[in-house]
């Protein structure tokens, strides 16, 4: 499999940069454990998905710039340039994308942090199906899992535009221990389907650990 490079490091930057100003202006994020990201090094951010602003959210409040998979349907017109622009990696999510996984390989062979919705869309946020991307990108390249759960995005409507949370609105980020999955680099199937149990396991406990921190 042909490697593509990754997306540029500066433009990630940038993007965080944009993020921090709008998630700390349009809510009121509270971060607990930031510190768990690894500070230098490839990391996977392994966030629930209830709500479309689940991925600006952990931008503006993840220690690091963070290169997300998002769905090819969004990469359209000035939205799709200005995504890329800003590091992000388009994924076609009813097949196997070649160019997504080798770009997003890419990232981690540069150190840099990928962020993945392991649940495939939006859904309850609670882990409850995981598909199998997560678990070879963790398997391929042994890069440390930071789960993260996101709370608050998708409680309420809000009054000026429905489709949002809440202006001023708190939602909550915790993130948790890193952790490898093992398996030795294995990526058959029954190496996916173990990495995929443990990492469900893992991801659980984190929810559950974190809902009784934030009382959510």
């Amino acid at each position: 499999m042909s490697r593509s490079g990754p997306p540029h490091a500066r433009g990630a930057a940038a993007g965080r940069r944009l993020a921090v100003a709008v998630v700390h202006t349009a809510y009121r994020p509270r971060v607990l454990g930031a510190w768990r990201v690894p500070d230098t090094g490839p990391a996977i951010l392994a966030v629930n998905h209830s709500h479309n602003v689940d991925g600006p959210v952990l931008m503006g409040t993840a220690p690091r710039p963070v290169h997300f998979l998002v769905k090819k349907e969004v990469f359209v017109g000035p939205v799709g340039a200005f995504l890329r622009g800003i590091g992000q990696v388009s994924v076609d999510r009813h097949g196997t994308d070649r160019r997504a996984v080798t770009t997003a390989l890419a990232v981690l062979d540069a150190g840099g942090v990928l962020g993945i919705f392991p649940e495939g869309t939006r859904g309850g946020g609670d882990f409850a199906r995981l598909r199998a991307g997560l678990a070879y990108f963790a398997l391929r390249s042994q890069t440390p899992v930071v789960p993260v759960a996101v709370f608050g995005s998708n409680e309420r409507r809000g009054r000026v535009i429905p489709a949002l949370p809440p202006l001023r609105g708190r939602i909550d980020i915790v993130f948790g221990d890193p952790f490898t999955v093992g398996g030795g680099g294995r990526r058959t199937g029954a190496a996916l389907d173990e990495a995929t149990a443990r990492l469900q396991e893992r991801l659980t406990a984190h929810l559950k650990d974190a809902r009784g921190l934030t009382g959510r």
